[in-house]
């Protein structure tokens, strides 16, 4: 799939920046128009400087000033969109930026569709697909960590990372493709083993790349962190706490969360998204409590973090969820709380009992434990500093320093991990060798495909363009 231009002699334009009052905003135009509008149009008869900002009055098509503006012309091919680019920055007045926009449609201009002018820097190759969904990805930032890891796909990260994998591929397909093809000419013997090497390191570097997807789901989507515990523990509480505002209601009393609630929460570079679940109640009194608390126990068994919350105060044993055999100390966090109502001595006491109401840890180190306060606050720099590290250990595991994939990137990449799997079974076919050599290149090609879905972009005259400069074929 080329990312190859497609001429298109429509100009677009649109707001780009939010729509409301405020103090500017930013009328973008991308197309073949806009460079006339620089020259000779609203702006005045004498052209704009390209890339150089300058202050104009705002003239409509009947005479009329409109605004005293800043506006700058990025010719072409050097622009966001590869086509020329004005852009008008205005006095933030909707009514006033409708205006501007009607009088720019009347001159010739249409208005843009959603995500056009990134399609359009697709198409023209002023980026590639991953670049492009980047940018959403930085607009929408809720933390460092996504907006960092959005501004290094933004910079061709994933690009980069593909690019040997692509070459790898491609100079195995040439020696395939050579043998095959080219049987008559003075060709290397067919090397079985090197092609093997090359197909097992790019298979190896592809599933590198896999193994980033739970990274990307935590850092664009938030870490999944659900609060469980009994009616009155507190868990309403501690989400007002950390989100910093009364989110939930709370009362004395049992059962006020009947359903769950979700909100984010920033926490040092990550942010969670942070589930209150129905308590979970020994004595479920009717059917919608006991629907919440089923709804609760699923979300927790789907959780990235669990916080369990346990009254310190209350004086009979601690109830674990019915799911607890599912938990794994390595995402549960034991959090008692109201610990300003209890002596430490008694804390202790029922949170080693919590403990011992679980499974054995999967962790040496045992079961994580923090007492906190939620009416007061004590302890809540504690959870969170405790939550902040445990996040930094997971993305340290998983190694996505460099890009961690989407949901449409791993569709992508498993397919391609797939082709490799069968081109290497093909390889370890001793009689036929032609044939399955033939295999072989359907499934290394797909394979070139795959990758190429995710940077939106597959040239098969790449292969071509190798197999001959490696090969020396018709010279």
């Amino acid at each position: 799939m080329a990312a190859a231009h497609t001429p298109d002699d429509e100009t677009i334009v649109a707001l780009a920046t939010p729509v409301g009052n405020a103090a500017l905003a930013v009328v973008r135009v991308s197309g073949p128009l806009a460079a006339g509008l620089c020259a000779d149009g609203p702006l005045g008869v004498r052209r704009l400087s390209p890339r150089r900002v300058e202050h104009r009055d705002y003239r409509a098509v009947d005479g009329r000033l409109l605004d005293d503006v800043v506006a700058v012309h990025f010719p072409a091919p050097r622009s966001y969109t590869g086509e020329d680019v004005l852009e008008i920055s205005t006095h933030g007045n909707p009514y006033l930026v409708q205006r501007v926009i009607d009088d720019l449609c009347a001159r010739g201009c249409r208005p843009a569709r959603p995500g056009e002018f990134t399609q359009r820097a697709f198409l023209s190759g002023r980026m590639d697909l991953s670049q492009a969904e980047a940018v959403m990805e930085v607009i929408r930032a809720r933390s460092d960590r996504s907006l960092e890891m959005a501004q290094r796909q933004l910079r061709g990260e994933m690009g980069r990372r593909l690019a040997p994998l692509e070459d790898g591929l491609l100079q195995a397909l040439a020696e395939v493709e050579a043998y095959i093809d080219f049987p008559e000419e003075d060709l290397p013997a067919e090397d079985r083993r090197r092609v093997v090497a090359r197909l097992e390191a790019v298979r190896a570097g592809v599933r590198e790349l896999l193994a980033t997807r739970r990274v990307g789901e935590w850092v664009r989507e938030g870490i999944r962190t659900v609060i469980v515990g009994r009616p009155n523990a507190g868990k309403s509480s501690l989400l007002n706490r950390l989100v910093g505002y009364e989110r939930a209601l709370v009362s004395p009393e049992p059962g006020t969360t009947r359903d769950f609630l979700e909100e984010w929460v920033r926490v040092g570079p990550h942010v969670l998204r942070l589930v209150d679940t129905a308590g979970l109640n020994p004595l479920v009194k009717n059917e919608l409590e006991e629907k919440g608390i089923a709804l609760g126990e699923r979300r927790a068994a789907e959780a990235d973090l669990v916080l369990w919350v346990v009254d310190l105060a209350d004086p009979s044993p601690p109830l674990p969820p019915s799911s607890s055999a599912t938990w794994d100390s390595a995402r549960t966090l034991i959090v008692g709380n109201k610990s300003d109502l209890v002596v430490p001595e008694k804390a202790q006491l029922v949170l080693q009992r919590a403990a011992d109401a679980l499974p054995a840890p999967s962790d040496a180190d045992g079961w994580s434990i923090v007492r906190v306060s939620a009416a007061s606050g004590a302890g809540l720099d504690s959870l969170l500093s405790h939550i902040e590290r445990r996040a930094d250990g997971w993305q340290r595991a998983a190694g996505a320093e460099a890009v961690a994939v989407s949901a449409r990137h791993e569709q992508a990449l498993a397919r391609a991990e797939q082709l490799l799997g069968q081109a290497l079974a093909h390889l370890n076919v001793s009689e036929s060798p032609k044939p399955a050599m033939e295999l072989l290149a359907s499934d290394v090609r797909g394979a070139l495909e795959s990758l190429g879905e995710v940077l939106g972009k597959y040239d098969p005259e790449r292969m071509l363009d190798r197999l001959f400069a490696t090969f020396c074929i018709g010279k």
